[in-house]
């Protein structure tokens, strides 16, 4: 079973319709699983049907996902987007930064990493140093 994190915390997973990895999934699909190596441009012209992306972190040192996480955003993408895999509690607010809603991890990571560990880095948007600068 997953823990899924947001800015409250902890939580189960809320997200009930099915998930349809890229490779294969029509073009009427609504929710997909994009691997680490998925090049965001494959998906213009896609994403106006979709209402919910997960991109998977194959490992806490893969930082291909926030990559792909900022493009989607950038691109428009306006829909439910989650990080899922090995992303630690120090790189939530990255995670948030580059556009995801949330993080889907292992009940083993939460286990680890407490739900103190994230809720500490859920205040992503003050502690930047952009906000810093602006200050």
């Amino acid at each position: 079973m997953s823990i899924i994190v947001t800015d409250r915390g902890f939580g189960p997973d809320d997200w009930t319709a099915p998930v349809t990895p890229l490779a294969g999934a029509g073009a009427q699909a609504t929710a997909l699983d994009l691997p680490a190596d998925t090049n965001p441009d494959d998906l213009v012209g896609r994403l106006a049907h979709v209402r919910f992306i997960r991109v998977d972190f194959p490992s806490a040192a893969d930082g291909r996902g926030f990559t792909i996480a900022r493009r989607l955003r950038l691109m428009g993408y306006r829909g439910r987007l989650r990080a899922r895999g090995h992303v630690i509690a120090d790189q939530y607010a990255m995670a948030r930064r580059a556009g995801f809603d949330e993080v889907e991890i292992s009940e083993a990571l939460a286990a680890r990493q407490p739900e103190a560990d994230w809720l500490f880095r859920a205040d992503w948007q003050a502690h930047d140093y952009q906000a810093r600068l602006r200050g």
